[in-house]
C-alpha cells in the first residue's frame, strides 16, 4: 500500500494529523477499519496542503488544515501564481 510511504514524507514536513479518539470510535462505529485499510495503527492521516514557492525558492503562499475538506479554492492559488508571476 502507498500509504505509508506518503505518511513519511507527511511526517518530513510534519503534516500528519492523527484522530482523536472520539473520530476513532466513530469511525469503528460505521465499519471503517482505517487502521487495517491503510496498514496504520496509529489512526494517522496526511493533511492537505497547498504550497507556492517562486523561482526564488520564496513561499508564496501556503495553506494546511487537518480537517481534509477545507482546501484553498483553485482559484485562490490562480491568483497567487498570477501576482507572483507580475
Amino acid at each position: 500500500m502507498a500509504m505509508p510511504c506518503v505518511l513519511k514524507t507527511a511526517e518530513q514536513f510534519r503534516l500528519v494529523f492523527i484522530l482523536p479518539d472520539y473520530l476513532r470510535d466513530l469511525y469503528k462505529s460505521f465499519g471503517n477499519s482505517l487502521d487495517r485499510f491503510h496498514d496504520e495503527p496509529g489512526y494517522r492521516l496526511p493533511m492537505p496542503a497547498r504550497y507556492v514557492i517562486d523561482k526564488e525558492g520564496i513561499i508564496r503562499a501556503a495553506d494546511v488544515n487537518a480537517d481534509y475538506t477545507i482546501r484553498p479554492d483553485p482559484s485562490d492559488t490562480l491568483n497567487v501564481l498570477r501576482a507572483s508571476k507580475a
